[in-house]
């Protein structure tokens, strides 16, 4: 029994189909691999290793462990200490966020033309950004020294009274605060001004035209182009407040009183300091999580932004 032609070239395409599919196939993995082996190798192994421990009592010196199941989670959970670091985080996260987001539009605004010397003003105010944190960190350590410091020279010479910043638990958290704002407030501006050039020139003609006053068209037009920028931004300074820690470190260390411990700087101190790596890998896979859900609400808001526009 003779199998027809036409069967015979059906095979043969579907033979060369399934031969070119798996060569593609192994031309894209060669190319990929590059890729995924470091990621492999330096993020999902560590994730799975830190969440496997964060179910451990795990001191970090002992070969020896014992699973503990939900038991770092839940004494986190049950702790006060730890609500008081989660309420530093977000009052530093807020203290930080909204000034750099706010004062990056407005330095935006005010060094967005091509007036002389905008560009070296443009640059001095980004630099901080390119500056090492914990350089910055030091010089900001003897700005904020209660006798000598410029600080509080400049509050004598208002004819105010002196602070004790960093080793007051009242001014520590503002201290750090002012510094993150200092560095990243020049990032902010960078982003908003590229976002200005692309507002539609012809829509401030028009809405001049029309007799809109430059606030009404800083609202209705300014604001509404640079919405996407506005999100970018919170979500982004966001999440580098939450990563927060050389500041910390070279400022307070998480002090006085702990008034400026941070989730990443308890982690910090529950794995080296009192060597609880179990507990301290919950924190971080918490902060992970809430990380995470920044990071989602980023990619949901945006793709709703880029259907509205």
């Amino acid at each position: 029994m003779r199998i027809p032609a036409e069967n015979l070239e059906s095979n043969r395409s579907l033979l060369a189909l399934k031969k070119l599919r798996r060569k593609y196939s192994f031309t894209s993995l060669v190319f990929i691999l590059p890729a995924i082996v470091p990621l492999i190798i330096f993020w999902i192994y560590p994730m799975g290793k830190s969440l496997l421990i964060s179910f451990t009592d795990w001191d970090y010196i002992s070969p020896e462990y014992e699973f503990v199941g939900l038991g770092n989670y839940i004494d986190l959970l049950t702790e006060p200490a730890f609500y008081a670091v989660l309420l530093n985080t977000v009052i530093f996260s807020m203290g930080v966020v909204i000034p750099c987001v706010v004062g990056g539009l407005l330095l935006a605004l005010l060094v967005s033309g091509n007036g002389k010397g905008m560009g070296i003003y443009r640059t001095l105010i980004f630099s901080p950004w390119v500056t090492p944190t914990v350089a910055v960190s030091i010089v900001w350590s003897w700005i904020y020294e209660p006798k000598v410091g410029l600080a509080n020279y400049l509050l004598n010479v208002l004819q105010l009274p002196g602070l004790d910043w960093t080793s007051s638990s009242t001014w520590a958290m503002p201290a750090v605060i002012i510094v993150s704002i200092w560095k990243g407030v020049g990032w902010s501006m960078i982003f908003y001004l590229n976002a200005l050039k692309k507002v539609p020139v012809s829509l401030y003609e028009a809405a001049s035209l029309d007799g809109a006053s430059r606030w009404r068209q800083f609202l209705h037009i300014t604001l509404p182009f640079i919405s996407p920028t506005t999100l970018f931004l919170t979500v982004i300074t966001t999440i580098d407040t939450l990563q927060a820690y050389d500041q910390i470190q070279v400022l307070t260390q998480g002090g006085p009183a702990g008034s400026t411990r941070t989730m990443l700087y308890f982690y910090y101190q529950t794995a080296f300091e009192q060597f609880n790596m179990g507990k301290a890998t919950a924190t971080a896979i918490l902060l992970v999580m809430i990380t995470a859900a920044f990071s989602f609400i980023q990619f949901v808001l945006s793709k709703r932004w880029v259907h509205y526009q």
